[in-house]
């Protein structure tokens, strides 16, 4: 039996992915195909657009035969961590392979790349470059997908999963709405200003404006006011003094977007910037993450009849959490928190359902 994984965020599922579905499956001509897919949080350092348990129910109905949950503790991180946390997921699922989209579609440049050495972009950090400007000193431009390309084939290295890539139809930072198929940025920044993307999406009418960033900036901006320096540092992602950085800009901004452009600057990306805010508002310590143990579950969001078939044959393999009760706790209580901060811009009511929503079981979808 072949089975392939494939990593994703679905923020929100599009066109696009379904593309990358239909052509993984030609080309591994794969048993099942399981997907591991960020939570409510994703690696840009914002909500999703949608919630994690429509996001996996589209992604079975439109072929996915499994969708595993990516804990919060690796979707919130850099491409390196966010690539270990997600291929070590679906290593655990029993994947042969992993298809991921790629800019130059070049697995054997890829691997090139992985070989330099890695002091060099550690270096480059430590002088105060950026991750996207050390590897583009490094290796030349390369776009979002191919940077995460090379943390998953780096990830793999010690397994017996093998890369395999699908060239990307649009560019990730692509705004047109010309065509069926548009990025996810492009989808997004439409919703919000009130355009038609039933074209581009299927998932248009499931999508909400209650967890665009500016919901949660009047809780950033008073914790960034109320708790002392001391207290903030010990958070994860709270480096080098970024937290009086982000004190001085709070004082001075009434607006998210304000805040966030005064803040980005040659050390920090906006990227950088949003995940370490989540992990303020989500109150993430470092020793949260230090104290976790290593990954060695899955936690089922939704799958179909091939997918439990698989689950089933594979239940004394693969350490199954189907329930909440059985995430492992220090995970579980990360996960818990993430939903009640997704959840925060929420009126009551839906609060309280976002937050049962959390306890259900998988999603089985006929």
């Amino acid at each position: 039996m072949h089975i392939t994984g494939i990593i994703a965020e679905y923020n929100p599922f599009h066109n696009g992915h379904r593309y990358h579905i239909d052509e993984t499956k030609k080309r591994t001509r794969c048993d099942i195909l399981i997907c591991v897919m960020s939570p409510h949080f994703v690696q840009r350092g914002e909500p999703a657009i949608c919630g994690k348990w429509q996001r996996a129910e589209t992604a079975i109905r439109n072929g996915c035969d499994i969708v595993i949950e990516l804990p919060f503790p690796y979707a919130l991180q850099s491409a390196k961590w966010f690539a270990q946390g997600a291929v070590r997921s679906l290593q655990l699922a029993g994947v042969n392979d992993i298809v991921f989209g790629s800019e130059i579609d070049d697995i054997q440049t890829l691997k090139r790349i992985c070989l330099i050495d890695e002091t060099d972009y550690q270096d480059l950090m430590a002088q105060g470059l950026s991750p996207v400007k050390a590897y583009e000193a490094l290796y030349g431009t390369m776009n979002a997908n191919d940077i995460l390309g090379l943390n998953y084939i780096k990830a793999m290295k010690d397994t017996q999963i093998q890369p395999l890539s699908i060239k990307r139809t649009t560019s990730y930072h692509d705004l047109s709405l010309t065509g069926n198929i548009a990025s996810a940025t492009a989808i997004r920044n439409a919703f919000y200003k009130g355009e038609c993307i039933d074209h581009v999406t299927c998932m248009a009418s499931h999508l909400s404006h209650e967890h665009q960033m500016n919901r949660y900036y009047p809780l950033i901006q008073h914790l960034l006011l109320t708790l002392s320096p001391s207290y903030l540092s010990t958070l994860f992602m709270m480096d080098e003094g970024i937290e009086h950085h982000l004190i001085k800009q709070a004082k001075k901004y009434h607006n998210y977007d304000d805040f966030l452009h005064a803040c980005v600057c040659r050390r920090y990306t906006a990227s950088r910037i949003r995940r370490t805010l989540i992990h303020l508002i989500t109150q993430t310590t470092k020793e949260d993450i230090n104290r976790l143990p290593p990954l060695d579950h899955v936690r089922l969001l939704a799958y179909n009849a091939k997918g439990k078939a698989y689950l089933k044959d594979k239940k004394h393999d693969i350490k199954i959490a189907s329930r909440f009760n059985q995430i492992p706790e220090a995970y579980r209580k990360m996960e818990w928190k993430a939903t009640q901060t997704y959840a925060y811009p929420l009126p009551p009511q839906d609060n309280a359902a976002m937050m049962q929503s959390e306890l259900q079981p998988p999603i089985y979808v006929s």
